[in-house]
């Protein structure tokens, strides 16, 4: 059924992430879940297999496939390591939406080449301790200053901060207009002025730091501003909606990894003299859990064609993103139910996944945010 969204092209990418998936990041993601570190060699194979620059055009040095083909690549890369697709995700969907969308024909010649290449890191810097779901309230400021602008500030849980080479920074110029009064900027990372703190400790998808960026009178050259000043804010919103495909994308990954390992250990694990399988309330557990991942995929699915067909697709995107995290976050705990005393052992892959899945229903919009969305586009 999925060939109604899916050509022969897409399924050829799918193919080729499923063989790196399986070959390369399956041995590893769980040293580096206990590391806590990506080894840098397998981010550069992945840029020279192109995943980097699914979706950056390729006059800027991508390959300019469709978000059908980034949400396959970020399913097959989310079941064997979670961890690998914010790589990904960073790459074709927040650190470089904001350019694509906005960004000055010599912006896009200057940073997407690099992103594409897996040669340099963007980050994307709009949570702050006081604006995460409510990002209208960001604080960050940025005032003209001749030439530049100086911004000053605090983001937090800014994925890949410490290994960025730039960030895209939304900050307030015209503190008295709300959310018509925010600008986006690009930053080097390397200005004075710029700063990460430590390191979050995280529960899951451990192998990426996270961290704050401290923005302490720092001077950004004008010519840093993407898109109009005071206008940052639908450039947030509208990268952000890109954004919610790929996480629904990397939940169907985890989901469809744990519902695998779920059907492996029933058939394998026996009690009461006979295999899990086959004891009918478990039958039905599984039975649910694979009618909604379905669902998920469907919805997932759904928004990507949306999208490459150019219709409206921000109330499907969002959608997507509430429906496939929270089923994933459920269908994972199943998973992890059904292997008892094990689940609970690190030695059992169901473990990590259930660490990494539970941020699906807090980043890029929490599930709450999305049902604001939802109810938005209903009674607008």
């Amino acid at each position: 059924m999925y060939d109604l969204f899916f050509t022969e092209e897409h399924e050829d990418v799918r193919a080729l992430a499923k063989e790196f998936a399986e070959k390369t990041l399956a041995p590893i993601a769980a040293e580096i879940d206990k590391n806590e570190k990506f080894p840098m060699d397998v981010v550069k194979q992945m840029g020279e297999l192109g995943f980097f620059g699914i979706k950056i055009p390729e006059e800027y040095g991508g390959i300019g496939l469709d978000a059908r083909s980034y949400v396959a690549v970020m399913e097959e890369i989310a079941k064997k390591c979670a961890t690998a697709t914010l790589f990904i995700s960073s790459a074709n969907s927040l650190s470089t939406a904001p350019i694509v969308l906005n960004g000055t024909e010599e912006q896009k010649q200057k940073y997407l080449p690099d992103v594409a290449a897996g040669d340099s890191f963007i980050a994307f810097a709009l949570t702050e301790p006081d604006a995460g779901s409510d990002a209208a309230s960001i604080k960050t400021k940025a005032v003209k200053d001749g030439d530049s602008y100086i911004l000053n500030g605090v983001k937090c849980f800014i994925t890949m901060a410490p290994i960025s080479d730039y960030a895209i920074v939304y900050a307030k110029t015209s503190p008295e207009k709300g959310v018509k009064g925010i600008t986006c900027f690009i930053v080097d990372m390397k200005l004075p002025g710029v700063s990460c703190g430590a390191p979050e400790d995280k529960m899951g998808q451990r192998g990426v730091p996270v961290s704050n960026i401290f923005l302490d009178d720092v001077r950004v050259p004008a010519d840093c501003v993407i898109g109009e000043v005071d206008m940052g804010f639908i450039n947030a919103m509208k990268t952000l909606s890109v954004g919610r495909i790929g996480v629904s994308s990397m939940c169907l990954g985890i989901a469809q990894e744990a519902m695998d390992l779920a059907v492996e250990y029933t058939k394998t694990r026996e009690q009461f003299g006979r295999p899990l399988k086959d004891f009918q309330a478990l039958r039905f557990m599984m039975a649910d859990m694979e009618t909604r991942l379905n669902a998920a995929r469907l919805l997932t699915y759904n928004a990507a064609y949306l999208l490459d067909t150019k219709q409206p697709a921000d109330k499907a995107a969002s959608m997507a993103k509430y429906f496939a995290a929270e089923n994933a976050i459920d269908i994972v705990n199943k998973s992890l139910q059904l292997h008892g005393g094990y689940g609970y052992s690190k030695e059992y892959e169901i473990e990590r996944l259930y660490r990494d899945v539970r941020v699906c229903s807090i980043y890029e919009g929490s599930s709450q945010v999305q049902q604001i969305v939802i109810a938005g586009q209903l009674f607008r």
